[in-house]
């Protein structure tokens, strides 16, 4: 799958997050990478920011956008055929999103997110 044709999923996972979602998410970028870190090269998402759940009154005055990657050949290596990438890609779209709403880990696999 090339660059282009996996950045297309992980819109189309986007745009599968309820409108009444995205319209709550405040100052984030969704970026797409193709080597997860080389500290755990097997991860297909990672959000980086601090939770709406976390902000305080003076968070935004000057604060870059929080991120959420999604990693492209980690998640190919997983994945046999464009159906399984464009679902893993949404899975890990919303399991990052969550964290940007301040759920963790735990609670995401109790809810079946994992």
């Amino acid at each position: 799958m090339t660059r282009e044709e996996f950045e297309a999923a992980v819109a189309e996972g986007l745009d599968q997050v309820p409108p009444e979602l995205t319209r709550l998410m405040d100052n984030v970028v969704v970026l797409v990478e193709d080597d997860a870190p080389p500290h755990d090269p097997e991860l297909l998402g990672l959000y980086e920011g601090v939770p709406l759940t976390e902000r305080g009154e003076v968070w935004a005055a000057g604060s870059l956008p929080d991120r959420i990657t999604v990693y492209r050949h980690p998640t190919l290596a997983i994945c046999d055929t464009p159906e399984d990438v464009a679902e893993e890609v949404a899975i890990t779209v919303v399991h990052e999103i969550a964290h940007h709403f301040g759920i963790d880990d735990d609670r995401l696999h109790e809810l079946g997110w994992d």
